[in-house]
C-alpha cells in the first residue's frame, strides 16, 4: 500500500468515526422505540453499501475511501459483539439470540434496499 491510499483510508475513516460518534450521541431517545445506536449505525452502513455495491465503482481510489475507510470505521462490528458478549454475561441469552437475528437481518435487508434504491436513479 502506498503513502497516498494509506492517506484515502485515513480520510474515509476520519470522516466514519466522526458520523458515527454523532449518530451514537444523537440518535438516544429521538427515533421513539427501543434499539441500539450501534445497530441503527449498522443498518446505515449496510444501506450505504448496498449503494455503493450497486453503483459499481471502477475508480479504486473512491473504494478504498469509501468501502476500506468511511464505512470500515463507521461500521460498528466491535459493538455490536461487545453488546453480544455482555448480553452472554449476564445470562440474557434469549435477547442475545435476537439482537444477532435483528442485527443481521436488517443489515442485510438495508443492503438490498440499497442495491434496490440505486437501480431508480
Amino acid at each position: 500500500m502506498d503513502f497516498s491510499s494509506i492517506s484515502i483510508v485515513l480520510i474515509g475513516s476520519t470522516f466514519g468515526l466522526m458520523l458515527r460518534i454523532f449518530i451514537q450521541n444523537n440518535f438516544k431517545n429521538s427515533i421513539g422505540f427501543d434499539i441500539q445506536n450501534t445497530s441503527i449505525v449498522n443498518f446505515l452502513s449496510s444501506f450505504f453499501l448496498g449503494i455503493l455495491v450497486a453503483l459499481n465503482f471502477i475508480n479504486n481510489e473512491i473504494l478504498v475511501l469509501i468501502y476500506s475507510g468511511f464505512l470500515g470505521c463507521f461500521s460498528t462490528f466491535a459493538s455490536f459483539i461487545y453488546q453480544l458478549f455482555i448480553l452472554f454475561k449476564k445470562r440474557k441469552f434469549l435477547r442475545l439470540f435476537f439482537h444477532y437475528i435483528e442485527v443481521i437481518i436488517f443489515s442485510f435487508l438495508f443492503f438490498y434496499l440499497g442495491c434496490y434504491v440505486t437501480q431508480f436513479f
